[in-house]
């Protein structure tokens, strides 16, 4: 079993930049992929990033060059910089991880554990 958990959300200006981080815990070794998913109030949970252990990362067309994911394998920590933050990018963000690796990694069903979330609010 593997647990996940999310930090460094919280409220920030448009325009400004916040790191999410990610722990994960229990085998994580398992964990071939991490991800980050957002769900902004009243919409789906979308996808944002992904990286496998190799530190191959996939990207959210619309969030290329704003959004960086990264990891730590050693300390089984996966990050995401998000700079140039807009009103739109305010969400619950979710980190994710998967035993296995598909190509793309966008969709939610790949990822077998979830964090419980932390909020990023973006203010205008």
């Amino acid at each position: 079993q593997v647990q996940l958990v999310e930090s460094g959300g919280g409220l920030v200006q448009a325009g400004g930049s916040l790191t999410l981080s990610c722990v994960a815990s229990g085998r994580a070794s398992d964990l071939l992929l991490l991800g980050w998913f957002r769900q902004a109030p009243g919409k789906e949970r979308e996808f944002v990033a992904a990286i496998t252990r190799g530190r191959t990362t996939y990207y959210a067309n619309s969030l290329k060059g704003r959004f960086t994911i990264s990891r730590d394998n050693a300390k089984n920590t996966v990050f995401l910089q998000m700079n140039s933050l807009k009103p739109e990018d305010t969400a619950v963000y979710y980190c994710a991880g998967a035993g296995s690796t598909s190509w793309p990694p966008h969709q939610e069903h790949e990822y077998d554990y979830w964090g419980q979330g932390t909020q990023v609010t973006v203010s205008s």
